[in-house]
């Protein structure tokens, strides 16, 4: 079993298939945040923004 460990950990060391799987979570995360952070702060001023002039129309 050793002997078979040892022929085949080079080749998952030197595999880069996680690494680009792993930076695009990342980026995913990344803009996951962004987008969040920007219905959070921006959200209330949206909805009055846009409800008023619902208002305007039905009324």
């Amino acid at each position: 079993m050793r002997i078979l460990f040892t022929k085949v950990k080079p080749r998952y060391l030197t595999s880069e298939q996680g690494a680009t799987a792993l930076e695009y979570a990342i980026i995913a995360a990344g803009i996951a945040l962004v987008i969040s952070s920007a219905v959070y702060a921006f959200g209330g001023t949206l909805y009055e923004f846009f409800y008023a002039g619902l208002e305007d129309l039905i009324n």
